[in-house]
């Protein structure tokens, strides 16, 4: 064919997709007045790991992996709003990056509503203001995001879903990198760009902040202190600011692990994740005990980590991740005996992996 006819052919495609959409639309609709009915969640995130396996393996390779589910999530993220809508609360203002990681998790279709601390959102989803919440547990580089998981302990709210986010952080500013005095950041984000900080500014004040885009717009603010900020390009172009370097974060894969919180248990999809809460008696080797169940059942431990209880000085509570689903052997059984030996043990929720 020749280029006319070729884009004849797009054309005629292109008619059928929108015509495929439409149809879609119906059924999701109709699924919506059910999942009302019944009561059901529109979220399911179980249902949502299995599609993304389909298409996959539908695609065999032939169009980028990262662009088909991109396009796939806005289609899903329609789908939220013709069910009925839905809202999802993260770490504000806008240009975080628990935005961004909303945004690819959730699409471009649902409301999105920012909250001035980690506890605001998770106060948010308790009240029932918003069905979801996105908060940063864990980073690649820089370890779990304590003041997000200590939310967790007295919370009801459970893990349903998690977000992977590829977190490049640029230097922002409204002035020349020479006149930099000070740098303000999350400081998740500053541990994330330690040794370029060393490097590159070694005599600059180093200010943590409650988020990327506050940082922004202090430097925005204080440009003629010598102010300036590290965070995400969203951030830089709300505050007006020029990125003056980027991907200055120490590791090239840094990561950051999103929870999606809520008030619904997810089901097993065969590929889980679960996240677990405990703490163990004042007796030597209680630790070594507890960790000796997952052992015992073949379980593979992904994650540990300690947090003071903050109501008894000097006791500690255990955060771990294990493969497996809580309804699902063999963890089932392995939780079932541990939670007889634990004075507080709590599965915080089980999720899919991908």
């Amino acid at each position: 064919m020749n280029l006319s006819e070729l884009r004849d052919e797009i054309d005629r495609i292109d008619a059928q997709l929108v015509e495929l959409l439409k149809q879609r639309s119906a059924c999701v609709h109709e699924v919506g007045q059910l999942k009302k009915a019944d009561n059901a969640p529109i979220f399911v995130p179980e249902r949502e790991s299995a599609l993304i396996a389909k298409l996959l393996k539908l695609n065999g390779g032939a169009l980028p992996e990262k662009s088909l589910l991109a396009i796939w999530r806005q289609i899903v993220s329609c789908s939220f709003h013709l069910e009925g809508g839905m809202k999802v609360g993260y770490l504000g203002p806008e240009g975080t990056w628990s935005h961004q990681a909303a945004l690819n998790r959730f699409g471009e279709s649902i409301t999105l509503l920012p909250y001035p601390s980690f506890a605001h959102v998770f106060s948010a989803v308790e009240r029932g203001e918003i069905n979801y919440g996105v908060i940063p547990i864990e980073n690649s580089t820089d370890g779990n995001v304590s003041q997000a998981m200590d939310n967790f302990a007295h919370s009801p709210l459970r893990i349903c879903a998690q977000v992977h986010q590829s977190v490049q952080n640029c230097l922002m500013a409204a002035i020349d990198r020479a006149a930099i005095r000070t740098i303000y950041s999350h400081p998740q984000v500053l541990g994330q760009c330690r040794q370029w900080l060393q490097q590159n500014f070694p005599t600059a004040e180093q200010v943590p902040t409650a988020s990327t885009t506050v940082a922004a717009q202090y430097a925005a603010e204080h440009a003629e202190e010598g102010a300036a900020a590290l965070g995400n390009p969203m951030a830089a172009a709300k505050a007006g600011l020029q990125v003056l370097a980027e991907n200055i974060q120490d590791h090239p894969d840094n990561t950051t692990r999103f929870a999606v919180i809520g008030r619904q248990s997810t089901q097993p999809s065969g590929h889980d994740r679960t996240t677990i809460c405990f703490s163990v008696p004042h007796v030597a080797g209680s630790l070594v005990t507890v960790l000796q169940h997952f052992q015992k059942f073949g379980i593979n431990l992904l994650c540990l980590d300690s947090r003071p209880t903050r109501d008894t000085a000097w006791e500690y509570l255990f955060y771990v991740d294990v493969a497996g689903h809580e309804d699902a052997e063999p963890l089932k059984s392995c939780l079932a005996e541990l939670r007889g030996g634990c004075p507080m043990f709590k599965v915080l929720g089980s999720y899919p992996e991908q």
